[in-house]
């Protein structure tokens, strides 16, 4: 079932880059902490840094930083609240200052289903974001994220130290003022557990932007707007003392 989920996602992610093939691989540095909910203490948090760049491992452009709480509701149902700072900038001229710099808020809620060893995630995000451009204009936008993730470790039961995983998200990005399909975002990655406290993951995102073609009423990939990167990620779980240690999945935040 995960090679299926894998092979589609690299699939479909593929189909989505035909109008520029020309364009280089980038690459995601990602590192989070979190500190899952659990049946004794429900709130929980996370914290995450993230650099982008234009080309593999070189001609940085872009970074986040981002942290909110979560509270379990139940152990498959947990609403979380962030908010971070997204700065983007010219590659080729960092020293004129950030492109734009975007505050941003969410509110979420996650829905997990776990089966025999199948992870499924269903995420519904709204977002409000802040944008100040170089040139001193400010402008407010919304948006509305899902994101279907998908974890299926390999030689054990549960992702837990020890277990290798594979993990494949697929995830759409909708705009209330349109167009409305703004983005698509594609993931497949392996993982590995190393202990109680550190996973690591490695793995490739097409991100692929949309607009809203008049002439024939559809919407068509723009050109030079879908990208390959190469994503690695680094993830550090806090856990308490006094608690059991639940399964909880290695979701990227973004």
């Amino acid at each position: 079932m995960a090679g299926c989920l894998l092979a589609l996602a690299v699939g479909r992610a593929q189909a989505q880059t035909p109008l520029n093939p020309e364009q280089p691989w980038g690459s995601w540095l990602v590192g989070t902490v979190q500190l899952p909910g659990s049946p004794t203490h429900r709130w929980g948090g996370f914290a995450e840094v993230q650099v982008r760049t234009n080309a593999v491992f070189r001609d940085y452009f872009y970074h986040e930083l981002k942290a909110g709480a979560s509270f379990d509701i139940d152990p498959n149902f947990t609403a979380v609240i962030a908010g971070g700072r997204y700065v983007t900038s010219d590659y080729q001229d960092l020293g004129a200052g950030p492109l734009n710099a975007e505050k941003r808020l969410w509110e979420q809620i996650i829905l997990t289903q776990y089966s025999h060893r199948l992870k499924l995630e269903h995420r519904y995000r709204i977002e409000q974001r802040w944008f100040t451009f170089r040139d001193d204009r400010t402008e407010f936008r919304q948006r509305f994220r899902y994101r279907l993730n998908a974890f299926l470790p390999l030689n054990h039961k549960k992702i837990e130290p020890g277990a290798v995983f594979l993990a494949a998200y697929d995830e759409l990005f909708l705009n209330p003022r349109g167009p409305v399909f703004e983005r698509n975002r594609v993931y497949g990655g392996v993982g590995y557990q190393l202990d109680k406290h550190f996973i690591v993951q490695v793995g490739y995102v097409n991100q692929a932007n949309y607009n809203y073609t008049t002439t024939q009423g559809q919407f068509v990939l723009q050109n030079t707007a879908a990208k390959n990167n190469v994503v690695v990620n680094l993830t550090y779980k806090i856990l308490r003392r006094d608690a059991p240690v639940p399964e909880s999945l290695p979701s990227q935040p973004d």
